[in-house]
Order: C-alpha cells, then sequence, then structure tokens
C-alpha cells in the first residue's frame, strides 16, 4: 500500500472530507524538541497508487496537529510548537501562505480540530492548560476554556452537537463542554495517568473514548461516567491517539509509543481486531476516511506516513 516519506518526524495525519485522495500531514523535526516544521498535501494517483505531495509549507517551528477545514476544500490549519495557530489554503503557492497566524497561546499548541456540524468554528488545545475556540470571521478567539491544572493534550468537537466538545488533559481528567455554558459540564476523572487524546462515537452522542499514558483505551458513557463501558488494554505503552470510525459504531483505531496501531471492536468479548507493526518508531498519528470505509492512515516519529485498506499489510507495495 502507498508509503511516503517526510524529511521530519510526522506527528498528525487527516485526511481529506472533500477529496478520497488527499491527506494533511503534520511533521517536526528533531522529535519535535527543537527545529522547523512542515505542513505536507498528499495525494494518492488512483491509478498507481503512489502518493505524491502536491503542496508543503514549513514553519519555523514544529507543527504538532492539523485538521482540514469542513467549509473550504482547500483550508487547513496547523497546530505550532511556538503556540501559533497558523491557517493555510493549498490552492495558493508557499509564498501566499500562511493566509493567517493567531498568536494567543503562551505555550505550544498540540491539538487542533474543526467543527464538523457548524462548520465555521475550530478548537485549539495547547500545553497552557487552556482550550480556545476561533472563528474563521474574527482575528482574536471567541472564547477561552480554563479549568485543566495540567496541558490539554487534545480537544474534540461532537459529531453531533455544533456546541459540545471534549479535552483530554494531563491532570488525568477528560472535560466536556459546552460552548454556551460558563463552565464545563462533565469532569471525568478517567485514568490515573496522562490523558493523550479523546473521541466522540458518531453514532452514539454519548460515548466518548479516551486514552492514556497507562497503556490503554477506555469508552464511556458520560451521562453514567461511573465506570467505562469498555477497557482497552493490549497496547505496551502510552496510547498517543484514539479515533472512532466514521463508518462503524464499535470501532476503534488507536496508535502508541508501542510502534503498533489497533483495531477494536469495543463491544465484542474479544475487542482487539488487528494489530499493525509496520512502523519502527513511535505512531503519533492515525485517521480514518470518511469517505472510503476502512481506508486507513498513519504516521510516526520514523518519518514515514502510510495508507492501507484495513486487513491488508501497510508493508504492501501498491
Amino acid at each position: 500500500m502507498p508509503v511516503f516519506k517526510t524529511p521530519f518526524n510526522g506527528y498528525a495525519v487527516r485526511f481529506s472530507p472533500f477529496y478520497e485522495g488527499r491527506l494533511l500531514v503534520a511533521t517536526s523535526q528533531n522529535f519535535g524538541i527543537l527545529g522547523n516544521g512542515r505542513l505536507h498535501v498528499l495525494d494518492i494517483d488512483p491509478a498507481s497508487g503512489a502518493i505524491a505531495e502536491i503542496r508543503s509549507f514549513e514553519t519555523a517551528d514544529g507543527i504538532y496537529d492539523c485538521a482540514w477545514s469542513e467549509s473550504h476544500d482547500s483550508l487547513a490549519i496547523a497546530a505550532v510548537a511556538d503556540g501559533s495557530v497558523k491557517l493555510w489554503d493549498a490552492s495558493l503557492p508557499p509564498t501566499a501562505n500562511p493566509v493567517r497566524s493567531l498568536h494567543e497561546h503562551s505555550r505550544e499548541v498540540h491539538s487542533t480540530d474543526w467543527n464538523p456540524v457548524r462548520r465555521d468554528s475550530f478548537l485549539t488545545a495547547s500545553w497552557d492548560d487552556s482550550v480556545k475556540l476561533w472563528t474563521l470571521d474574527r482575528p482574536s478567539s471567541v472564547r477561552t476554556f480554563r479549568e485543566h491544572s495540567y496541558c490539554v493534550y487534545a480537544a474534540t468537537w461532537s459529531p453531533r452537537h455544533a456546541d459540545v466538545f471534549a479535552s483530554a488533559s494531563g491532570d488525568r481528567t477528560a472535560r466536556v463542554w459546552d460552548v454556551r455554558d460558563p463552565r464545563s459540564t462533565l469532569v471525568l476523572p478517567a485514568h490515573d495517568h496522562e490523558i493523550l487524546s479523546c473521541d466522540w462515537n458518531k453514532y452514539d452522542e454519548c460515548s466518548l473514548a479516551t486514552a492514556s499514558v497507562d497503556k490503554s483505551v477506555r469508552v464511556w458513557d458520560v451521562r453514567v461516567p461511573r465506570a467505562p463501558v469498555a477497557n482497552l488494554a493490549g497496547h505496551g505503552y502510552a496510547v498517543r491517539k484514539v479515533k472512532f470510525s466514521p463508518h462503524r459504531e464499535s470501532i476503534l483505531l488507536s496508535c502508541s509509543y508501542d510502534m503498533t496501531v489497533c483495531m477494536w471492536d469495543y463491544r465484542a468479548e474479544d475487542a482487539l481486531i488487528a494489530r499493525y507493526d509496520h512502523h519502527t518508531e513511535f505512531v503519533v498519528g492515525v485517521d480514518m476516511s470518511v469517505l472510503v470505509e476502512g481506508l486507513l492512515a498513519s504516521t510516526g516519529w520514523d518519518e514515514l506516513v502510510y495508507v492501507w485498506q484495513h486487513g491488508t499489510d501497510p508493508r504492501a507495495m501498491p
């Protein structure tokens, strides 16, 4: 299946919501500790299956996350280690980019997510312990959410409710927020160690997954948060990212510092469906295509981006 070599260490990968074969990849030099960043826009050739770069954009600091706009097919956002949030237009040359640079966070921006319901706003989560809400028509943030007591590693919109999102923090809690309310609506002490990622279930508005340094993925019903609905143990080290399937209600994908990508059915007795060990370094980014069922992508510190169909070998050449 297709593979692409990046010059820097991979940090995040996102399928386009508009084009089946288009990907966005965030990378950072020197494992994101010090150095530049590069945002890649990639296309998969439908005839050969090869991945080609159609645009790349440079930043002076590493890029930790990225997201496609849900309203403009060429617009993307990058979360940058210098605390900035940069918007890029892939239809314009690098000299005309970024089209906007927003700098309010006081520390690294670790995560970004575009609102899939309202489509006019996005979130950023930062090591300054805050989450910020932005819209395209305003030069400054709409609101800052400050309740976490340590780095916020992720903030993810609900795919069902335009005003609801969840956040995951190093303070070992996940929180559920409604942007219309002054404070979070739920504080979930989801793990005994730092929580690095969270994601909502598209088919169940009350189902939230969390991933932690404790090597586990947990699925919660936010209406009855006393105990997880499922505890998915199988990774050997911290779980860096978790994603619910956009096509199947009980399927999740996770990636870990154990260099593997795992697929789970959290409702099954034997929850682990597949384990992919194609990376040779920490795997820090995964995604599932909204447009093509079963199409997966991953990136890691081995400077590789893989795209493959579930059930096939990611390393097999097209």
